[in-house]
C-alpha cells in the first residue's frame, strides 16, 4: 500500500476509469449548464493535457451502495482495461442508520478483486467528511471502513489517497449546501491530491487551510438550517422511507445502456477542455484491448 504515494518519476497513464458514487460523479461541482464536473473529470483533463490520445470513462452514479458498485460498475470498468482505475465507495452504506460493516467490506473487496488485475494502477480513497455532529456519529464506522481499505490496498498494490485525514477537507466552506457533497473548490483540492499521489509535482497545496472563518449571525445560521432541511434533508428522508435512491434509473456518464457496455471519451481538441465537450473514442481496427497487468 502507498498512502498519498510519490513516485521517482510520474508514470504515464493513457487511459483512466472512475468508479463509484456521487463523490466521483462530481456532485456538487456544478457547471453553468447544470451538469456536474468534479475531481475525476478535473484529473482526467490534467492527465489528457500531457498524454496525446488519452481516454477516460466515468461510470459513477449518485446514491449507489457498494454492492451496487460491485455488481453494476466493476465488470464494465474492468472490461475497458484502463491503465488507471479509481474506486471510491462504501460511504453511502456506513452513513445509513443500519449498516453491516463486515458486508460492506466484503463487497468492497469483491470490487477491488475485479478491478485490480485489470489495470496498471488502482487508487482507493479515505473519503472526506464534513465537520459536525453527523461525522462524529458515524466516525467509528468510517474509520473501520478506512482501516479495511488500507488492508485491501496492501494486498493489491493500490495507492490510498487519505482525504479523511486532511483537516481542511472537513471545513464546511468546502461543502455544498446539501452538506453531503463537496463544492467546486473541494473537488479541485481532491483532484490535486490524487494528482500528487500519482507522482506528479504539486501545483497547489491541497491541504492549505482556508482563511479564518467569520461566524455568521444567528439569523443567517437558522435560515441556512431551514433551507437545508427543506431542500435536502426532507427529500433524503423521503427517499429512505420509500426505498428510493437519487441514482434510480441513472447510468454512468460513459455507460451505454443500449449495449450494456462502458465506453471511453477522448479530447476533441487541444487543449482538452472540459470533459463534457470530449468525443466518444472509437478504437481502430488494429486495436487490441489490453486486459490484466502488463508483464
Amino acid at each position: 500500500m502507498r498512502t498519498n504515494a510519490m513516485y521517482t518519476e510520474p508514470p504515464e497513464f493513457t487511459s483512466f476509469v472512475a468508479v463509484g458514487d456521487s463523490f466521483t460523479e462530481g456532485m456538487s461541482d456544478v457547471l453553468p449548464d447544470g451538469s456536474y464536473r468534479g475531481w475525476a473529470d478535473l484529473l482526467a483533463g490534467r492527465l489528457a493535457a500531457r498524454t496525446p490520445g488519452f481516454r477516460y470513462a466515468n461510470l459513477a452514479v449518485r446514491g449507489k451502495l457498494i454492492g451496487q458498485i460491485a455488481d453494476e460498475q466493476a465488470a464494465p470498468a474492468a472490461a475497458l482495461g484502463a491503465d488507471l482505475v479509481t474506486l471510491v465507495g462504501g460511504l453511502n452504506d456506513v452513513l445509513r442508520p443500519k449498516c453491516d460493516v463486515d458486508l460492506v467490506c466484503a463487497r468492497l473487496a469483491e470490487a477491488v478483486e475485479r478491478l485490480a488485475p485489470s489495470c496498471r494502477q488502482l487508487v482507493l480513497m479515505r473519503s472526506p467528511g464534513r465537520r459536525g455532529p453527523v461525522l462524529e456519529r458515524f466516525r467509528p464506522r468510517m474509520e473501520r471502513l478506512f482501516g479495511f481499505i488500507d488492508e485491501l490496498a496492501g494486498r493489491h498494490g493500490a495507492v490510498v489517497v487519505d482525504l479523511f485525514g486532511a483537516e481542511v477537507l472537513g471545513d464546511p466552506r468546502l461543502w455544498a449546501e446539501d452538506r453531503l457533497h463537496l463544492n467546486a473548490e473541494g473537488h479541485r483540492r481532491v483532484a490535486e491530491a490524487v494528482w500528487q499521489a500519482l507522482g506528479h509535482p504539486a501545483e497547489t497545496d491541497w491541504r492549505e487551510p482556508l482563511p479564518p472563518a467569520v461566524r455568521p449571525g444567528w439569523t443567517t445560521r437558522r435560515g441556512a438550517d431551514l433551507r437545508f432541511a427543506r431542500e435536502h434533508l426532507g427529500p433524503w428522508i423521503g427517499r429512505r422511507l420509500t426505498g428510493r435512491s437519487s441514482g434510480d434509473g441513472r447510468a454512468g456518464a460513459h455507460f451505454g445502456t443500449e449495449l450494456g457496455e462502458a465506453f471511453f471519451v477522448t479530447p476533441a481538441a487541444d487543449p482538452p477542455g472540459c470533459v463534457t465537450g470530449w468525443q466518444r473514442w472509437m478504437p481502430s481496427a488494429d486495436t487490441t484491448p489490453r486486459t490484466g497487468r502488463p508483464s
